[in-house]
């Protein structure tokens, strides 16, 4: 048997093998013009084969120069750009700084953190009013998903302060509107096509059961 694992590694595996094959086969011939020619059609399939690579700027040229680097950037052809500069490839992305500071409140989250500590330096004006009550509605959305059915303005507001280590206080003129009746606010993932039905794992851990009853 002639298994993966035993064979040469893909340079690009998202070409695949026998695209690498293909262009082993064009190092091989003799002859330049032929090697231009055979390797400009393998370009034309490894675009076909990647359609989405045609949403990219300039995604010809990012085809040949993955038909170069597959090729070891040795192979003498007539190629309609520069080879390319593998340290350009290799190169690792700059490291993202992980935020290793506690979330104080997790119902709410990070960025909700990061917005309170914006508003509270901003000077006292109209503007940071209203950035306070359209923070508190939302605060209170997040809330109503992980927590009860309801909760009180009073309990927002304390929170704002809490989080903000007492550098933000909500002005006592400001409330917020009532809740909707109907309104409801789901957990991400409950809201996914399929899952309208929330009775519906229920009932099949029930028919579930009851077959199994009648099997005894």
């Amino acid at each position: 048997m002639d298994y993966n694992t035993q064979r040469e590694g893909l340079i690009l595996p998202e070409y695949g093998r026998h695209i690498q094959k293909m262009i082993e086969q064009v190092k091989a011939i003799p002859d330049k013009e032929k090697r231009s020619e055979q390797m400009r059609a393998i370009v034309q399939i490894m675009g076909i084969l990647n359609p989405q690579m045609k949403e990219l700027n300039d995604y010809k040229h990012k085809l040949w120069d993955h038909a170069q680097i597959i090729a070891g950037l040795d192979v003498d052809i007539d190629s309609p750009y520069p080879l390319p500069a593998m340290n350009e490839f290799n190169s690792k992305p700059d490291p993202i700084a992980i935020e290793k500071r506690p979330i104080k409140a997790t119902c709410y989250g990070r960025n909700i953190e990061n917005m309170i500590n914006l508003i509270a330096a901003r000077e006292d004006d109209d503007a940071k009013r209203e950035m306070i009550k359209r923070l508190a509605v939302y605060m209170r959305q997040q809330y109503l998903i992980w927590n009860k059915d309801s909760v009180a303005e009073e309990t927002i507001f304390a929170d704002i302060e809490k989080l903000s280590n007492g550098t933000l206080k909500v002005p006592e003129d400001i409330h917020l509107s009532a809740i909707a009746a109907d309104a409801t606010f789901a957990r991400p993932g409950l809201n996914m096509p399929g899952n309208n039905n929330p009775k519906k794992g229920n009932n099949f851990k029930k028919g579930k059961n009851k077959k199994g009853r009648n099997n005894r």
